[in-house]
C-alpha cells in the first residue's frame, strides 16, 4: 500500500520524533506497552479494527533507518487465535513549502482473521490507522523535548544537582514591603518597658475583680437554691415585747377591779 500525508511541521522535527522508541509509541493508536521495562519500548498489544472486527496482535516492532528513510519492522501473533502478521513500513521525509511531506510504501503479510479479510477493508483499515499516527505524530513533534538531566562542569552525570540560579533566587533575603506602615519607624533606639510586678495579695484581688470569685471562694461558698439550708428565726427585741405585754397587763387589772366591785355588792 502506498499513502502520503501533508503535515505543517519542520522535517527535522518529525525526523527526531519518527526515530525515538519511546515517542513512536505514543503515536500509535490502540498499542499498549507491555508492563516489563525490559522488553522495549515497542513491545506490546495492539488492537486494530478490520471491517466490522476487532483484532488483538501481542508482538514488537523495531525502527531502522536506511539512505535517510525510516523503515517500520514488526511481526505479531494474534491474542486470541492461532493468526499472525508480519509489516514492513517505510516513511519518506520530504520537506516542502510551510511543511513536510511524508510518503508511506508498506507491505503486509498476514495468516488468521486479517487474512480473511477483503481487500478495501484491508487498505481501509491501513489507511485509518495512518492518520491517526500523523495527527499524533504532528502534535508530539511540536513538543518542547524533554530537559537533559544535570552534569557537573567535566560533563560526567552523577546524579546531584549543582547550585542553580533557581536556588540562589530563593536563597537570597526579601525586601521589605513598601506598603508596611511602619517601614520607616526605627525601633532600635526605643527601650521597651514592662510593668512592675504585684505584691501576691493586689494580684489576688485584680485577679477576683477581673474574673469574679476566685476557686477557693467558691469551693467554701454556701448552697444555693433548694439544697440552701433554713434560716434561723430572728430574735425578738425588748421593745417588741413590751408592746404586746402592757394592753394584756392593763387588762388584766381593770378585771381584777370589776371582779372585786362584784364581790362587795355581794355582801
Amino acid at each position: 500500500m502506498e499513502h502520503e500525508v501533508f503535515v505543517p511541521v519542520p522535517a527535522e522535527a518529525l525526523r527526531a520524533t519518527l526515530t525515538d522508541p519511546a515517542r513512536v509509541v505514543r503515536c500509535v493508536p490502540g498499542l499498549q506497552r507491555d508492563a516489563d521495562a525490559e522488553a522495549g519500548p515497542l513491545t506490546g498489544r495492539l488492537k486494530v479494527r478490520v471491517g466490522g472486527n476487532t483484532i488483538t496482535y501481542r508482538g514488537t516492532l523495531r525502527v531502522v533507518e536506511r539512505d535517510g528513510a525510516i523503515t517500520y519492522e514488526g511481526e505479531g501473533t494474534e491474542a486470541r487465535g492461532k493468526g499472525s502478521a508480519e509489516l514492513s513500513l517505510t516513511v519518506v521525509l520530504t520537506p516542502v513549502a510551510e511543511g513536510t511531506s511524508l510518503n508511506f510504501t508498506g507491505a503486509l503479510t498476514a495468516v488468521g482473521r486479517l487474512a480473511d479479510a477483503t481487500d478495501e477493508a484491508r487498505a481501509s483499515a491501513g489507511v485509518r490507522l495512518l492518520d491517526k499516527f500523523v495527527e499524533a505524530l504532528a502534535v508530539l513533534a511540536e513538543e518542547p523535548a524533554a530537559p537533559e538531566e544535570a552534569t557537573d562542569d567535566d560533563g560526567v552525570d552523577d546524579g546531584v544537582e549543582e547550585p542553580s540560579a533557581r536556588s540562589a533566587v530563593f536563597d537570597a533575603p526579601l525586601p521589605a514591603s513598601s506598603l508596611d506602615p511602619l517601614l520607616d519607624e526605627d525601633f532600635t533606639d526605643t527601650p521597651i518597658e514592662f510593668p512592675a510586678p504585684q505584691p501576691a495579695a493586689e494580684a489576688a484581688h485584680a485577679r477576683r475583680t477581673m474574673i469574679g470569685r476566685s476557686a477557693e471562694e467558691v469551693d467554701h461558698a454556701p448552697p444555693r437554691g433548694r439544697y440552701a439550708p433554713v434560716p434561723a428565726p430572728e430574735a425578738t427585741s425588748a421593745g417588741a415585747t413590751l408592746r404586746w405585754i402592757a394592753p394584756a397587763a392593763a387588762l388584766a387589772l381593770a378585771s381584777a377591779v370589776v371582779v372585786g366591785r362584784a364581790l362587795r355588792r355581794r355582801r
